[in-house]
C-alpha cells in the first residue's frame, strides 16, 4: 500500500472521531431535556388537579348562590301570591253577588213591560166600561 492513502485515511478518521463525540455529547445533553420535561409534566398535572379542585370549588359556591337567589325569589313570589289572594277575597267580598243571570234578568224585563201594558190598557179603556159590558 502507498503511504499517501493510507495517511489520507488516518486523518480522515481523526476528524471523523470528535464528529461523533460531539454527537454523543449532543445525545448525552437531551437526557436532561427529557428530565425536565418530565418534570413540567408533573408540574403541570399538579397544577391541572389543583385548577379542577378550585373549579368545583367554584361551581359548589356558585350553586350555593344560585339556591339563595331562588328561595329568595321564592319567597317573594309566595308573598306576592298571599296577597294577591287577600285583594282577591276582599274584592269578592266588596262587589254585591248577581241575584240573576242574564236570561233571568231578560225574563224579568219582559213581564215587567207585559204588566205595565196591562196596567195602560186598564187606565185607557176606564173600569166603568168594563163594568157595563159585563152586566149587558
Amino acid at each position: 500500500m502507498r503511504k499517501g492513502p493510507l495517511c489520507l485515511m488516518l486523518v480522515t478518521l481523526s476528524i471523523m472521531a470528535p464528529a461523533h463525540g460531539e454527537e454523543a455529547t449532543e445525545g448525552g445533553s437531551s437526557t436532561p431535556l427529557s428530565l425536565s420535561a418530565g418534570s413540567q409534566i408533573t408540574e403541570l398535572q399538579q397544577r391541572l388537579k389543583a385548577s379542577e379542585q378550585q373549579r368545583e370549588e367554584l361551581n359548589k359556591q356558585l350553586q350555593n348562590a344560585d339556591n339563595t337567589r331562588e328561595s329568595a325569589q321564592l319567597a317573594r313570589l309566595r308573598q306576592e301570591n298571599q296577597r294577591l289572594k287577600l285583594q282577591l277575597k276582599e274584592a269578592q267580598a266588596s262587589t254585591l253577588p248577581r241575584l240573576l243571570t242574564d236570561q233571568q234578568q231578560w225574563f224579568v224585563t219582559g213581564a215587567g213591560v207585559a204588566l205595565l201594558a196591562l196596567l195602560c190598557g186598564i187606565f185607557a179603556s176606564g173600569a166603568s166600561r168594563k163594568r157595563r159590558q159585563w152586566l149587558n
